[in-house]
């Protein structure tokens, strides 16, 4: 789907999506601290400004591309870290302004992007805390990348997976996603989908108005 063509489609988006938001009609205590607490806060974070001045000064540097991330979409990956505090961070696609926020997200983290075509750094690594795969483009990939890494993601991990609506295979990659025996609690955001691995939680699929 072009971008001018999915900028058409928002207010049709939204609509469709307008009971889904706010919380409403969620039971989980994770799932509803998660929607209103991370999805939905309205804090604004001191971090967003210098963030955005950086972004504006290194995409004229960068390769063509670079910044194809919406700023709604980077602020969620830096409140996603902040929130989980994960000790590895891997981007899984070309490095991205989408780097900058998950590193300002967790300063601690270990950070690194890797090639979804080899996996060459995830291979040496033990252990993933927050993966963020986007590669929406080929999603056979995406599912292959997924596949390949999933074991590395411990229970109290979290993936996120950018464009899950982008494409007709994009869609049915996501659900195939969505069934994996190794997700619990999965959320759909329309622009990204964000999965848990915690399996002591009932296995439930959320559709958030992100």
């Amino acid at each position: 789907m072009g971008d001018s063509l999915l900028a058409l489609k928002r207010p049709f988006i939204w609509l469709s999506r307008f009971r889904c938001r706010c919380g409403y009609g969620v039971h989980s205590p994770f799932a509803f601290n998660l929607i209103t607490h991370v999805i939905y806060e309205k804090e604004h974070y001191y971090a967003y400004r210098e963030l955005c001045k950086v972004v504006n000064e290194q995409k004229h540097t960068q390769p063509r591309g670079w910044n194809d991330v919406s700023t709604k979409v980077n602020r969620l990956l830096f409140r996603l870290a902040n929130r989980f505090q994960p000790q590895v961070i891997v981007e899984c696609g070309k490095a991205s302004s989408s780097s900058l926020y998950l590193q300002a997200g967790m300063k601690k983290a270990s950070f690194c992007v890797d090639d979804t075509s080899t996996l060459s750094v995830c291979s040496q690594l033990l252990a993933i805390d927050f993966l963020y795969i986007h590669n929406e483009s080929n999603p056979m990939q995406v599912a292959d990348t997924f596949d390949r890494l999933a074991d590395k993601i411990p229970a109290d991990g979290v993936c996120v997976i950018k464009g899950i609506h982008r494409s007709y295979k994009m869609k049915q990659c996501w659900r195939g996603l969505t069934k994996d025996d190794r997700v619990g609690i999965t959320f759909d955001l329309y622009d990204v989908g964000i999965l848990f691995f915690d399996r002591t939680k009932i296995k439930q699929h959320y559709l958030v108005n992100f």
